[in-house]
């Protein structure tokens, strides 16, 4: 099954302003989703990161819809009254008529005016609205899906609200409905049910069948046209769901998604081609370190260091200075986020430092939230025996130095046999004996409540990885989010992402992948696949992905063992490169950041609200599609300089890069303005589409088809990448 690239769909062309062209003074946007205030998953970033362009763009007129979580709006939201008439009156009348409806503003970025409906105020109504949902769309919800039902009751209170405020506006706006996954996909095909004048926008972040069949260990991407769909999703009891999602996706004016790969699937699976792909970006001032982020680096490490010392007590047999940190982190989906595939290459990693006597060592991180009841009390105990060990080389560096400084101060070299007593030694000597210790250090750092049936524990009983002195890669299961208030490993997320040296996410099912992105932003080299929407979308827009530390490995056209040999080829090259090479290669990742930056892809999802505008509203907006022309978007050429990658990783990039000797110039600001030159400027781009709003009148020209053919999409940044970054000797 081939994955083309699509001009139209993913080539960052130029795409102009609309601002002029279409005035949003009298159209409303509401974006609803499940995730609005209310952390999940994935899709809680996706809004969460684009608030602030979107609220720039759209104003006043910017809505979010979600589920009213009391927890959660105490920390996130400020309740405040409706500004606008129209909210007021709308949110008035539904309380009045038994519904519990808050409006607030969300305290993040771009500060999105949010509406908040209470499920539970109105689940007496359950039974009669899902009788409504089986009577208009025969679509049954079992009494035990209790996220189902939730599901229902928040798209039938989302229909209900929009149709109150559509009443209650004097001057009718144009409305546009953007729904994020199946959860909130009952609102949308209960606005068209209803003939409610709203322009309608599915995405979906990841298809619900896709996601089962994948977590089934089913060769799913070779059998994606095979599939009885309706079968399947009946033997796994989601066909309900099921229902609700296809339903929503042939209803929409817009469907999108949010990656290649996943417009593949959602076309075999949910039988419609999606009309635009809307990559999901991040907020990338966030994470802005300018020059800093290789101090930053430094900096961050050397705390995970701090907890590294503390946890192999008694086993610190290696040397911090050349140790590496690897990671994973996300959702805990054993093979779909590929931690199986992962340790089974740190083993053969293992084995190859090992035989070959390299010096460097592996620290493997996997931050995966599991069922845990406490902290492990061993690893507790490494923490507090380090803490000890700091205490009481400070108190006899104390004594040492008024020592010292008294002797100097009369003018006579110190006795060096005098500067410590006894009790100095004997107080050293307890230290030492205290970090003894007859067991291997942990595994995990708490205590699992399915010890026996964990994958990850069961995986690593089965290739011996036990943190043993002869081992060159050490692993450490965190089952938790990280923390910056954690007593064990007192760091944020982000933090830990900048003090590790690699982030490894072989995922087999993976929409999209924040935590590749996440590394990116952060000058953090990282391993994706070509099952990611990630990885697809920097195969297509860098010429030599691995020179830039985006490793994208093979798991398309690979066998599993295959594709275990090409990550374990990654990972043992990664830890053959010296400290420059490594420097190096993160500047020139942090130069991707711009790439990723909501400033740019922001504006496939303007693109998608211009496309539902003019479908839904022929009479008031037009889009004339163009056929893709012979214009390419840009791709970011290969370094200047050969790129510190080994050449065994070359497979997996689309251009052979030549072999750097470790003397070679490099020259940080030549390579960025060298960058700068080789993307096109959105002159010289193809034409764009004419986007216009029509008068009153209606216009014979007007497009109504709703599959039109998909657009030439938007624009690259003038200047991708950041001010060239100095090569920051620290220490590595």
């Amino acid at each position: 099954m081939p994955l083309a690239r699509s001009l139209s769909v993913t080539s960052l062309t130029g795409l102009e302003d609309w601002e002029d062209e279409v005035d949003l003074e009298n159209v409303v946007l509401f974006e609803v989703a499940w995730e609005v205030a209310n952390k999940v998953g994935g899709i809680y970033t996706v809004i969460q990161t684009k608030a602030k362009i979107t609220s720039d763009e759209w104003g006043e007129n910017y809505f979010l819809i979600g589920p009213y979580m009391e927890q959660n709006v105490r920390t996130q939201v400020e309740l405040i009254d409706p500004p606008n008439p129209a909210m007021r009156r709308t949110i008035e009348s539904m309380n009045s008529k038994g519904c519990k409806v808050y409006f607030g503003r969300w305290l993040i970025e771009g500060g999105p005016y949010v509406v908040l409906l209470d499920i539970t105020a109105t689940a007496w109504s359950l039974d009669r609205w899902k009788t409504e949902l089986w009577d208009s769309c025969t679509i049954g919800v079992p009494w035990y899906d209790r996220e189902a039902n939730d599901a229902v009751l928040f798209g039938f209170l989302t229909a209900w609200f929009l149709g109150e405020f559509t009443a209650q506006c004097e001057e009718k706006p144009f409305i546009i409905g953007h729904f994020h996954e199946w959860l909130s996909g009952v609102g949308l095909f209960l606005c068209r049910i209803r003939k409610l004048p709203v322009a309608t926008i599915f995405t979906t972040h990841a298809t619900l069948l896709g996601r089962y069949l994948c977590a089934g260990s089913v060769d799913f991407y070779n059998n994606l046209q095979t599939f009885n769909v309706d079968k399947e999703a009946g033997d796994r009891q989601i066909y309900h769901r099921y229902c609700m999602e296809r339903a929503a996706i042939h209803c929409t004016h817009v469907f999108t998604t949010v990656s290649q790969i996943t417009a593949v699937e959602a076309e075999h699976l949910l039988k419609r081609k999606p009309d635009l792909v809307t990559p999901n970006g991040l907020n990338v001032k966030k994470f802005s370190a300018m020059h800093e982020f290789q101090n930053l680096h430094a900096q961050s490490k050397a705390r995970i260091q701090e907890f590294v010392r503390g946890h192999f007590y008694g086993h610190l047999d290696f040397n911090l200075d050349k140790t590496l940190f690897f990671f994973i982190a996300g959702r805990y989906e054993f093979s779909n986020k590929g931690a199986d595939i992962f340790l089974e290459a740190l083993a053969r990693l293992n084995y190859l430092l090992r035989v070959n006597g390299s010096e460097s060592t592996v620290v493997a991180f996997f931050i995966m939230p599991a069922r845990t009841n406490n902290f492990n009390v061993e690893t507790l105990k490494g923490q507090a025996v380090r803490k000890q060990l700091w205490d009481t080389a400070n108190a006899v560096k104390e004594k040492f130095g008024k020592k010292l400084y008294e002797s100097l101060l009369v003018g006579n070299l110190p006795d060096m046999n005098k500067m410590l007593d006894k009790e100095d030694f004997t107080m050293m000597k307890r230290a030492i004996f205290a970090t003894q210790r007859h067991s291997f250090p942990p595994i995990c750092t708490h205590n699992m409540l399915d010890d026996s049936t964990d994958p990850i524990l069961n995986t690593i009983r089965r290739i011996g990885l036990f943190n043993s002195s002869a081992d060159r890669v050490k692993v450490i299961f965190h089952p938790e989010f990280l923390s910056s208030t954690s007593p064990l490993l007192p760091v944020d997320y982000e933090e830990f992402v900048r003090g590790c040296h690699l982030g490894v996410f072989p995922s087999y099912y993976e929409p999209w992948g924040y935590t590749p992105a996440e590394c990116t932003v952060m000058g953090i080299p990282s391993i994706s696949t070509n099952l990611s929407g990630f990885g697809c979308f920097m195969e297509e827009h860098i010429a030599d992905p691995s020179a830039y530390g985006i490793y994208i490995l093979d798991r398309r056209f690979r066998s599993l063992d295959d594709s275990c040999t090409q990550l374990t080829s990654f990972l043992y090259s990664f830890c053959q490169q010296s400290r420059r090479q490594r420097i190096i290669q993160r500047n020139r990742t942090e130069r991707l950041s711009d790439l990723l930056d909501w400033k740019y892809l922001g504006r496939y999802y303007m693109y998608a609200r211009r496309m539902a505008l003019a479908k839904a509203f022929p009479d008031n907006f037009t889009y004339e599609p163009h056929e893709p022309t012979a214009a390419q978007g840009f791709r970011y050429p290969r370094p200047a300089s050969v790129p510190p990658s080994p050449s065994i990783s070359r497979h997996s990039s689309p251009h052979h890069s030549e072999t750097e000797e470790d003397d070679e110039r490099y020259d940080e600001d030549e390579e960025a303005e060298k960058d700068r030159q080789n993307i096109k400027p959105p002159a010289t781009m193809g034409p764009v589409p004419d986007w216009r709003k029509q008068p009153k009148k209606p216009s014979s020209e007007a497009s109504t088809s709703s599959n039109a053919s998909t657009p030439t999409l938007p624009s690259s940044p003038s200047d991708l990448s950041s001010p060239g970054s100095s090569i920051i000797e620290e220490r590595n």
